[in-house]
């Protein structure tokens, strides 16, 4: 499918400020028309008009409520449903960009804490609680969130990310199913690490 080169948000955006335009009737040239939309909703809003001339041949109205029961539409009612349409799949195609990135960003930070949490225990008197740091402090570097900062985070902020990560968890949940096998792996590698930690600072604290 060929989509404008624009963001997803930038051609949401223009999208609806040009339905607006549309819907208050203000005349927008076809070139304008057809400059947002991809190949595909251009090739549909034509077909929709073609149907409609085919029809009028068809069947005569003498009155608007004779052509609403036969189904007529202006040429502006056509380009108003295909904007319409377009919102609707930039609105699906915005956040499946959204899920993407964010699984690229939950794969990124997996593989950083793991690479340098393991670099770091292969040094010289090396041990978990150095190592960790030392990821976590990478991930700090790296502007992604650390895997230690519940620990240093007011009640108040705890509460909200918690509520934050329940949201995250779902949309989680959605992207998992798509990732690739050696996404899943590395996945699964930062679960088995984290667990190895939780167990060890329990029995440490015992």
């Amino acid at each position: 499918m060929l989509v404008p080169k624009l963001e997803y948000g930038q051609i949401l955006d223009r999208l609806r400020a040009r339905l607006d335009e549309l819907r208050q009737g203000r005349d927008v040239a076809a070139r304008d028309l057809r400059a947002l939309l991809t190949s595909e909703q251009v090739a549909a809003m034509d077909s929709a008009w073609a149907e409609q001339q085919a029809l009028r041949k068809g069947k005569r109205a003498r009155t608007k409520e004779e052509e609403a029961a036969l189904g007529w539409k202006s040429k502006r009612d056509i380009h108003i449903e295909a904007y319409e349409r377009a919102i609707e799949e930039s609105d699906s195609g915005e956040l499946e960009a959204l899920k993407r990135k964010a699984r690229q960003v939950e794969v990124r930070r997996a593989r950083i804490y793991l690479d340098s949490y393991f670099e770091a225990l292969a040094e010289p008197f090396g041990n978990r609680e150095t190592a960790a740091k030392k990821a976590n402090n990478d991930l700090t570097r790296a502007g992604l969130r650390r895997f230690d900062e519940a620990d240093t985070l007011p009640d108040k902020q705890l509460e909200r990310d918690r509520e934050v990560r329940e949201m995250e968890l779902d949309i989680l949940r959605q992207i998992k199913s798509e990732m690739s096998p050696d996404e899943l792996e590395q996945l699964q590698l930062l679960k088995e690490h984290e667990k190895r930690e939780a167990e060890f600072w329990k029995r440490r604290g015992k």
